[in-house]
């Protein structure tokens, strides 16, 4: 090749580089300019029981507070939720079949639906998705903690200040309310619970009434059939459709009305980084009902408030570590409990005179308080059990001890959480309710229930996933994350595995204590 053609040749060659180049570089500035780039004062991710406080709290201080929420925002939605005994496409998060604890036979379309559940080797885990949380599946269950058992878990509280003030005030702020007995006497719905309550009393156990956030007088109404039916209907696991005061219906509700708080629903944060001015930039993807992607997204924010309950936050924490290397703390993961969650039941409950009945409500309003028997201490919740038909089968949950903790880590290489618990962690459980079963069963006649579960016992049943960020141990006081100038933990983690009840209201109760010292502190000024 002569020299004319040689630099003619090399001329078209680097022109050809630096072509080829500028087109790489404008395609990645106009991938970049797909992403959404947005700024807030605070933001919160998650609205269950512990975002829901902060947003209500900060927003009446006066400040302005975006919150992020994986799920729908249902009331915006207008879209019905299902009942049990017919799941539509609002009762499964992004499932093809329904994943109730029961009669999984259900076929579903992907949807962004209510009710989600996470599968571990020994475990499963249900969660609530939507602005509200689990507040919009749980059964209402409001139930405050023994005092000598919280001061056991949480020694460094003023156990007088929470049973004087938060615990009151949470309550007030909930809607709680209790049955009516003579409603509870004679309401046909409610025969599982009176043959419940006087089989415990024949094998000599104390029963207690339980409050809850399902407005009764509604359910009067609804039994007189003089407003649309939910409780009465069998709404609770994918969502109530009316009666339940669910936190979309109470803390939200008046956190929007001060005109300070915008909630972007179904944003769904992947990862956190922390920026060099403590600063954090969080990556988000919107997904339509489907789940498809709508948009990347890029929030910054100077603090920011963790509330995606047990399992997201520490999603979040820790997959941003292991990827990001974002700086959490050693105990991060650690003292994660069930608390001690574990279903069992019985069969032909007094076959024949009715059994426990063919209608049931499910909003349950009794329990079996165990806990002070040295031995064999528990809280059980009379379940319903509501198939459309008799079955003769009671069902319960038993609130335990957690003696031995699990660890949640991340996998890096699966992308996702690893939960450390086996067999080992439920022992005392099983022994529980082994104990439990025999009692009634001597005392009343029945059967282990083989029917719900394997061998009679459901230990790996789990609603009530807590820890992993305890308070005073990953956080400081008031929860904020040690090593971190403006992050804040404020959900179930922050309670070490077990608090002997269904727990929401403790961790509304905590919330409550821990935002209102963190805006006395200024915070967030």
């Amino acid at each position: 090749m002569d020299r004319k053609n040689f630099i003619k040749t090399s001329v078209l060659a680097i022109s050809g580089f630096y072509f080829l180049q500028s087109e790489f570089m404008y395609a990645a500035e106009r991938k970049n300019e797909t992403k959404q780039y947005h700024d807030a004062p605070i933001i919160i991710i998650g609205s269950g029981y512990g975002g829901a406080v902060s947003a209500l709290r900060l927003c009446e201080a006066g400040k302005k507070v975006v919150l992020l929420e994986m799920g729908l925002n249902w009331e915006k939605a207008k879209i019905p939720f299902s009942n049990l005994l017919k799941p539509g496409k609002s009762s499964a998060w992004l499932k093809n079949k329904s994943i109730a604890p029961f009669m999984n036979i259900f076929s579903l379309t992907p949807f962004t639906g209510t009710l989600d559940r996470l599968d571990f080797d020994h475990i499963k885990i249900w969660l609530g998705r939507g602005v509200g949380g689990g507040s919009l599946v749980n059964g209402g269950m409001a139930v405050t903690p023994k005092e000598s058992y919280f001061k056991e878990i949480f020694p460094d509280l003023d156990a007088d200040k929470f049973y004087s003030h938060y615990f009151p005030l949470v309550r007030e702020e909930l809607k709680v309310n209790v049955i009516d007995e003579l409603f509870l006497k004679d309401c046909p719905y409610y025969k599982f619970t009176r043959v419940g309550e006087q089989e415990a009393h024949k094998a000599g156990f104390k029963t207690i009434r339980v409050p809850n956030v399902y407005d009764f007088t509604y359910m009067e109404k609804e039994f007189r059939n003089e407003v649309p039916r939910s409780a009465l209907n069998t709404e609770v696991i994918y969502g109530n459709n009316h009666g339940k005061n669910s936190l979309d219906k109470t803390y939200l509700k008046k956190a929007v009305e001060t005109g300070n708080l915008e909630i972007l629903d179904l944003h769904q944060v992947q990862t956190i980084e922390l920026n060099d001015d403590k600063s954090y930039t969080l990556h988000v993807q919107q997904i339509d009902t489907s789940g498809s992607l709508v948009a990347e997204k890029v929030f910054t924010c100077k603090k920011l408030i963790l509330s995606a309950g047990t399992m997201g936050t520490l999603q979040l924490l820790l997959k941003s570590s292991a990827l990001s290397n974002f700086p959490v703390h050693e105990n991060v993961g650690k003292n994660w409990g069930n608390n001690g969650n574990f279903m069992t039941g019985r069969n032909w409950v007094k076959p024949l005179s009715g059994g426990t009945g063919a209608k049931q409500s499910t909003i349950p309003v009794g329990g079996i308080d165990n806990w002070d028997d040295p031995e064999h201490p528990f809280f059980t919740e009379i379940a319903p059990l509501p198939m459309g038909m008799d079955v003769a089968t009671a069902l319960y949950l038993l609130i335990n001890r957690v003696d031995k903790k699990g660890e949640v880590t991340y996998h890096k290489a699966s992308q996702s959480l690893a939960l450390h618990w086996d067999e080992s962690n439920t022992v005392k459980m099983r022994e529980n309710a082994r104990y439990f079963i025999r009692k009634m069963n001597k005392a009343n006649g029945g059967t282990r229930s083989h029917f719900l579960f394997n061998n009679g016992f459901g230990a790996d049943i789990c609603y009530h996933p807590l820890g992993g960020c305890v308070l005073g141990e990953a956080t400081d006081e008031y929860g904020k994350l040690k090593g971190h100038e403006n992050l804040y933990v404020l959900d179930g983690s922050l309670i070490p595995g077990t608090i002997g009840v269904n727990p929401f209201v403790t961790i509304t109760a905590i919330a409550e204590y821990c935002i209102e010292n963190l805006i006395r502190k200024d915070e967030f000024a």
